[in-house]
């Protein structure tokens, strides 16, 4: 028996390996290892104030924090019974698409494209392409700058409470954010039309997508569970069909639906199940370039992230031509037990949050399901698929192909660009 060992994935949200178990010249088994010790957060909102969760939550992922942030808000308003107002919801899009913005641009040009144009890092892609890669600065930037503006700071921001925001933020400053979104929203249509010219590897993957959908818009804050298998569940429904398991490889749970099939959250998910809700410059763009959808090429999630950097941009623009903040910026709220779930769309997938709380407003029950769980085991599906290609390679090459296809799925588990040290034992 042959073994391919990968002891170290660095810097992802986590400590991870990667192992492929090869007998008579196929893969027997593959295990996608996260073997950080568990971080505890749900056991550590326990007994916590209800106002103190988003703040706690933002901590889970110093990239995603604005997803951590509205997933817990949102699930504690409806243990609450809280309706938030139409001004506190546009905001809260806006914050959203800020997010978007820079993690899809520090995604697509930092950690995938020089995968894809055989680069080494996004350094030595600056050395033959040093305009595409100061443009991706400049649109990362416009997303932190965003995030800033509302939220106090870029990581980790600190306005967001449980009923809305501390506070509004000041017009004037919201506004002298968009000639710098205009800049974007041009540079996010020609990143689309970039993107399709890249050399993607062939592997077609007959996924189960799921994401939230919205008849009204694309889905990012609101909406029921949707799956491409013609499923649809409310958010209080999820856990009836989706749940995790611990497996013995790991200490990240993993994810299934509720019939022990894997599924893929994320970017392709969102783009095939919701690209009419797309605004129409976005959808122009979809269409100029060619893109027949459904997508089902995990490396061309970068793809659906070009199309999505266009989405945000384009909302942004328009919920700031349209900020008039009225009225309070949160709601009243009055103390109750309660339970109630949220679910949002991370830049990265669904991202799912339950909590009870007693009379005092003390979270007696936390649960939070991340994408990268849910996704965890796909991977692992998607790396037994590009199996038999891989191991006709040679060791170097085999290596790097796995990393990549790792890379493609999320910026949470593929930030380095050399994280595969590969071991091969023969047995």
């Amino acid at each position: 028996m042959k073994s391919i060992n990968v002891p170290a994935l660095a810097r992802v949200e986590g400590e991870g390996g990667l192992y492929f178990g090869i007998e008579d010249g196929r893969a027997v088994e593959i295990r996608l290892d996260i073997y950080e010790p568990p971080r505890f957060f749900e056991g550590f909102l326990r007994n916590r104030f209800l106002q103190e969760i988003p703040d706690i939550t933002a901590r889970i992922c110093g990239i995603c924090p604005v997803a951590y942030q509205m997933s817990s808000a949102i699930a504690l308003e409806n243990a609450l019974g809280i309706e938030v107002s139409p001004e506190v919801r546009a905001l809260r899009r806006l914050m959203y698409c800020g997010e978007y913005i820079e993690s899809h641009a520090l995604h697509i040009y930092m950690l995938q494209a020089p995968d894809l144009l055989g680069k080494e890092s996004a350094l030595e892609l600056a050395a033959t392409a040093p305009e595409i890669v100061k443009d991706a600065l400049r649109l990362k930037k416009i997303g932190n700058n965003i995030l800033k503006t509302i939220g106090g700071r870029s990581v980790h921001p600190v306005s967001v409470c449980v009923g809305g925001f501390y506070q509004w933020p000041d017009r004037q400053a919201i506004k002298a954010l968009l000639p710098d979104l205009e800049w974007g929203l041009q540079a996010a249509i020609d990143c689309v039309k970039w993107a399709v010219t890249l050399p993607y590897p062939d592997l077609e993957i007959e996924y189960e997508f799921v994401a939230l959908h919205h008849p009204d818009e694309y889905a990012v804050i609101d909406g029921d569970i949707r799956s491409s298998k013609e499923r649809t569940l409310s958010v209080a429904e999820y856990e009836k069909g989706y749940i995790e398991r611990h497996v013995r490889h790991s200490n990240a749970l993993h994810g299934y639906t509720a019939t022990g099939s894997t599924y893929l959250v994320g970017p392709l998910a969102r783009l095939n199940l919701n690209h009419e809700q797309l605004l129409p410059l976005a959808k122009k763009s979809l269409r100029e370039a060619n893109i027949v959808l459904p997508l089902k090429n995990p490396y061309k999630s970068l793809i659906a992230r070009a199309v999505e950097l266009v989405q945000a941009y384009e909302e942004a623009i328009l919920l700031i031509e349209k900020y008039q903040p009225q009225g309070p910026a949160h709601a009243d709220i009055k103390i109750k037990e309660g339970e109630g779930a949220g679910a949002t769309e991370a830049p990265r997938g669904l991202l799912y949050h339950r909590y009870r709380i007693d009379d005092k407003g003390m979270v007696q029950f936390a649960r939070i399901t991340p994408p990268t769980a849910q996704n965890l085991p796909q991977i692992e599906a998607d790396l037994f698929a590009l199996a038999p290609n891989l191991l006709k390679l040679p060791e170097a090459e085999a290596t790097l192909t796995a990393e990549h296809l790792v890379r493609a799925y999320d910026p949470c588990i593929s930030c380095a660009t050399h994280f595969l040290k590969l071991k091969v034992e023969e047995k």
